[in-house]
């Protein structure tokens, strides 16, 4: 995927006669289109994945608890959060140069690698993180940002449409794999210490890990590098009244707008409404338990033929899901959401997530741009979460931080994925094969 001079054309192999195998070439090794099955650079890029899983599980989820804890502060953690997401998704802008002219390998162990300094960073400073908040918010959004760059464009070489689905159910498990025990184990320890001591041994096992998951790395092979970066390529896409990006963007952020508050809001109410970190940890072991099974079943019978009708029932049904927060906010009613939407979340993100990936890669011209359109939904996901952020932090000083205000700022950004559905639906089936 790095360095040479292969043209676009040499990096997708001519179609056999019908009936035969299809095989494509990227970066140096040739691959069966129509088969599911994975390589060896797919499986191991999993294994990365999953390291990083493990200590995001670890420690990401009781980052927020951390800042609660020091601050109290709910408006703190949104800034915090904000920021992050808004410099993640700058920097996959100004990361693309490097990515698609140089080494994009470089870029993904760097990003891991920052991953674990910002966890050094929290682990050296203790208590005095809140009030280095936002520059965390920053140290972690750039980490983020050229991890999941890379990251992307890796996958998208790796795989084909015919197993796009299987590697993302296969994603999916290995992070409610890791939401298991590692969120369990952590709160486990940090309970059972005194102080602050069991947050410094999680963050210290996070950054031991992350340092792994950098050596591991130098196993995925150096990836060939074909043609310049254009900077603003992707956001032209948009000014075209036949693009179908015009409709794809919308549905992403729809998607970003429900990320932004629910992947940090669920834990910190977990601890809010029983202090307890070990009641986190049990939380994430139960909704991650059920989200593997999910992930496994559904990234084992979805087809793109089914996607349509798969990513309306996810759609609805996460929403559905928000109403028993509605009740008094108690252990057993977030217990209950975070159940419901274990299990039907993957029907909503799988088929997102692979319809995207195949839009990407259903002609030469737009495979040879994958780096402008991989920048162009993380753009979508970003100004997504953005929104959802911003309402968060609208909501708060307006409502006083009522618990009252909660189910509704959850149920109005939790409603997104049905407008994601209605913007994406023309093309969740219709998606051609590279030619």
């Amino acid at each position: 995927m790095e360095q040479g001079k292969h043209s676009v054309q040499s990096r997708w192999a001519a179609t056999m006669a019908r009936g035969k195998m299809r095989t494509e070439s990227f970066g140096g090794g040739k691959r069966n289109y129509d088969s599911r099955s994975l390589d060896g650079q797919a499986v191991l890029l999993l294994v990365v994945q999953g390291l990083l899983g493990i200590a995001n599980a670890l420690s990401g989820t009781f980052v927020p608890v951390y800042l609660w804890k020091a601050s109290q502060s709910l408006a703190l953690i949104g800034w915090f959060n904000l920021f992050q997401a808004t410099v993640s998704g700058l920097t996959f802008w100004l990361a693309g140069k490097w990515v698609k002219e140089h080494n994009k390998m470089h870029c993904l162990r760097l990003g891991v690698a920052l991953s674990g300094a910002f966890y050094l960073t929290v682990l050296l400073i203790g208590k005095s993180a809140v009030d280095y908040a936002i520059p965390l918010g920053v140290l972690n959004g750039i980490a983020l940002g050229l991890f999941w760059l890379a990251y992307n464009v890796v996958y998208f070489e790796v795989t084909e449409p015919g197993n796009r689905d299987r590697f993302n159910g296969l994603a999916g498990f290995l992070g409610s794999g890791a939401g298991i025990l590692a969120p369990w184990i952590s709160g486990l320890i940090i309970t059972s210490q005194s102080g602050e001591r069991g947050y410094t041994i999680i963050f210290t096992i996070s950054v031991i890990l992350f340092a792994v998951a950098v050596v591991m790395s130098f196993w995925l092979k150096k990836r060939e590098a074909v043609g310049q970066y254009e900077w603003l390529y992707g956001f032209r896409q948009l000014t075209r009244k036949d693009s179908p990006w015009r409709r794809v963007v919308p549905a992403i952020m729809a998607q970003g707008v429900r990320e932004g508050v629910f992947m940090f809001l669920i834990n910190l109410l977990v601890y809010i409404s029983t202090n307890n970190e070990q009641k986190v940890g049990n939380f994430s072991l139960i909704t991650s338990f059920v989200a593997l099974i999910s992930f496994w079943l559904i990234g084992r019978l979805l087809t793109p033929q089914r996607r349509k009708a798969a990513m309306l029932i996810g759609a609805v049904m996460v929403t559905a899901v928000i109403v028993p927060l509605f009740w008094p906010l108690r252990y057993g009613t977030l217990l209950m959401f975070g159940i419901g939407s274990a299990i039907f979340m993957p029907l909503y993100i799988i088929p997102m997530t692979s319809t995207v990936f195949d839009m990407i890669g259903q002609s030469e011209e737009s495979a040879s741009r994958r780096e402008e359109f991989i920048v162009l939904r993380e753009a979508g996901l970003t100004l997504g979460r953005v929104i959802g952020l911003s309402s968060y932090l609208l909501v708060l000083p307006i409502t006083k931080g009522t618990p009252e205000a909660v189910p509704i700022l959850l149920l109005a950004v939790g409603m997104f994925p049905i407008i994601g559905w209605l913007f994406i639906r023309p093309y969740l089936s219709k998606v051609k094969r590279p030619a």
